[in-house]
């Protein structure tokens, strides 16, 4: 009785998506002989930790990616196997600076009374595109604002700096599709928020902290290392030929300069497209070459520090009776009174008003925003540092991190005011933009450049800016390969399916369809 021969795979990327795939290919020892790539000395691509002084009230820190919603399924599962668990926290987020711009999710404010009429407009809106979906789905949320006769103020202000902040679309937010602003509020796969046509935001929406992602990528690449995974860190790869009978040739390149050519069954690019479509080079066909270039990413600078007098300054970190709107109802009351406390810790966050989420508009460019977190206030190690019921650590011995978007406006930035004594680390990220475009040409082409040419691609920018989806791209992967899905949610299984048909073009059949 004869075997099939393993399939030599290649993998190119150690990030969410690459470990991913890897990982669920590993469940097959004898169909796949699995070969996990990274050019970086470590695993998790944008998902690291840094080490802190414990004077912060903790000893280490999440920077790249710090949470999510419980519609993680993929992302928690990973972490349940290696006995790590996410935190609940329920969210507090702060918007604009000053009594005409800013308004919160915590208590009424003179921004949102002004605004009362287009709020309650939105919620019309809402409707409307998810009606009419995709004719207004698809459609720039700069042109949604102009179609319905919104006020540039209302949209400047309130709508494209929430989607900015919760999508991670940055200052490209005019520019992304209509379709995430409606998801927001009703995608129950997406959303963060019951509408209000009073408060706009009137819930403190559950979100989950991730626990320490340097620690849990090095047991999850040390697993895949004892199931036999090739794990080779610190390295180049070149393609050098793919043929649709043969395999695909690469060339390894080691850190010391020296490489060796080796020829794998199949290719996984678990890497951004643009760095994808740069190693495929003059071997990349024409419809690759129009989806992996429809991505257009953007260089963005965090810096991670200490600096209370900064964060303060730019951003409305504390409750001020001038940002309070009327108590005109026993609801908003209630909401006030919540604010005012002087916050003190629980084990899901904070009673009383200490935001985690900021953004801010510039005067001379209203479209433009800086991002900030409040580290201390969001990351729940913080909060089991001081225990039930403390205050917030005080001065430059909280956390904070402020994010300045796309390098080419740089002229905005504000970071040569943060104190450089209390850096504590600056990291450049290099981010997509989830323009319409990008679900007029990148979503739906992907499917016929997947799987075609032995090559495979995976990554959170094949469809939206989430750990989760870079997961749920790489198992998408593996199973194209041949290896089975295994489902443990059924919220979860259907994610994966919506995401293999739209991405892939394949249908997935549960076992209940198959008898199995």
């Amino acid at each position: 009785m004869s075997t099939k021969p393993q399939k030599k795979i290649a993998i190119v990327g150690a990030g969410a998506a690459g470990m991913s795939c890897a990982s669920t290919l590993s469940q097959h020892p004898d169909k796949f002989d699995i070969h996990l790539f990274d050019s970086a000395p470590y695993t998790g691509g944008q998902a690291t930790s840094i080490p802190l002084d414990p004077r912060h009230g903790a000893t280490w820190l999440n920077d790249g990616v710090q949470g999510g919603s419980p519609i993680f399924r993929h992302t928690f599962n990973f972490f349940q196997r290696y006995g790590y668990t996410p935190q609940p926290v329920q969210l507090q987020v702060s918007f604009g600076e000053g009594p005409d711009s800013f308004f919160t999710n915590i208590f009424p404010s003179p921004l949102v009374d002004r605004f009362s009429a287009e709020i309650q407009k939105l919620g019309r809106v809402l409707k409307w595109i998810k009606r009419l979906m995709p004719l207004l789905g698809l459609l720039p949320v700069k042109v949604i604002l102009r179609l319905f006769r919104f006020t540039p103020e209302f949209g400047d202000k309130v709508v494209l700096p929430l989607i900015a902040l919760f999508l991670g679309t940055g200052n490209q937010t005019p520019n992304v599709s209509s379709v995430l602003l409606e998801r927001l509020f009703d995608d129950p796969q997406m959303k963060l928020w019951d509408y209000d046509p009073d408060m706009l935001l009137p819930n403190r929406p559950l979100m989950y902290t991730f626990p320490h992602l340097g620690d849990f990528y090095r047991d999850w690449v040390g697993d895949l290392r004892g199931k036999g995974v090739n794990v080779w860190l610190g390295m180049g790869v070149e393609v050098l030929r793919r043929d649709r009978k043969d395999g695909v040739d690469l060339r390894i390149v080691d850190p010391d300069g020296t490489s060796r050519d080796e020829r794998f069954d199949e290719l996984v690019l678990c890497i951004p497209a643009d760095e994808a479509k740069k190693m495929l080079g003059k071997h990349a066909t024409w419809k690759e070459n129009y989806v992996l270039g429809g991505v257009k990413f953007y260089d963005d600078l965090t810096i991670t520090h200490s600096d209370a007098e900064y964060f303060n300054s730019v951003f409305e970190t504390r409750y001020k009776p001038e940002l309070c709107g009327k108590a005109s109802s026993g609801t908003r009351s209630e909401q006030i009174s919540f604010a005012k406390q002087t916050p003190h810790s629980r084990k899901d966050g904070w009673e009383g008003f200490a935001p985690m989420y900021y953004t801010h508009s510039f005067d001379q460019a209203p479209r433009k925003i800086e991002m900030g977190f409040d580290c201390s206030n969001y990351q729940h190690q913080f909060r089991e540092g001081l225990g039930e019921n403390a205050l917030p650590l005080e001065g430059d011995r909280h956390v904070y991190q402020t994010i300045f978007l796309n390098k080419q406006e740089s002229g905005l930035w504000t970071w040569e005011n943060i104190d450089k004594d209390k850096i504590i680390a600056e990291k450049w990220w290099h981010q997509f933009g989830h323009n319409w475009q990008h679900y007029t040409r990148v979503v739906p082409g992907m499917m016929f450049i997947n799987g075609k040419n032995r090559t495979l691609f995976a990554g959170s920018w094949t469809m939206v800016n989430m750990h989760e989806i870079a997961c749920i791209s790489g198992i998408a992967a593996a199973f194209r390969l041949g290896a089975v899905y295994q489902p443990f949610d059924d919220f979860a299984e259907d994610c994966f399916a919506k995401y293999l048909l739209v991405c892939h073009g394949t249908r997935y059949r549960r076992a209940a369809e198959t008898g199995g």
